[in-house]
């Protein structure tokens, strides 16, 4: 998708687009410098409690570690 930027510097996010990320007159955004690339990425309401959860996931590598440590000691290593 192409934009152009507007001599006040101002681009205009498509109707679809923000429509699909709820971004409506006063929202906040983020412009990203990835080294040549840039972004524009909806700033979050409330960062942590937004991100409460994404780590969460199967086991848990401490106990796999320790459970690993033991079998070792019964084998003598």
């Amino acid at each position: 998708m192409t934009l152009t930027i507007s001599e006040k510097g101002w681009v205009v996010i498509p109707a679809e687009l923000r429509k699909k990320y709820a971004l409506v007159p006063g929202s906040e955004v983020t412009l990203v410098d990835y080294g040549g690339v840039l972004a524009i990425i909806p700033a979050m309401k409330n960062p942590v409690k937004q991100a409460a959860g994404m780590l969460k996931g199967g086991a848990s590598l401490t106990k796999a570690l320790l459970e690993e440590h033991r079998k070792e000691r019964k084998r003598g290593r």
